[in-house]
């Protein structure tokens, strides 16, 4: 975070700035398609409930899978990959 209180991360390789304390969730909406993993089906998938119970947000943060974007802040320098 720089003194402006402004995260710097990178989603599907793309640069993003957020405010701190922003959720990953947040910072991915912010990206058009808003896409976070496709289905089994195939079907694109995002956030639902917003408070983790539903697990439709799930990402790779810095290489780890299938996390809750909503409930993870950002951090300055993370690497966020969508689509399962």
């Amino acid at each position: 975070m720089n003194a402006q209180g402004v995260v710097r991360l990178a989603v599907n390789g793309r640069p993003i700035e957020v405010p701190a304390g922003t959720s990953v969730a947040a910072a991915v909406a912010r990206i058009s398609p808003m896409r976070f993993r496709d289905s089994v089906h195939g079907m694109p998938r995002a956030p639902l409930c917003g408070m983790g119970a539903c697990f439709e947000c799930r990402v790779h943060i810095d290489g780890r899978a299938q996390l809750r974007a909503c409930m993870t802040p950002v951090r300055e320098g993370m690497q966020v990959t969508t689509h399962d």
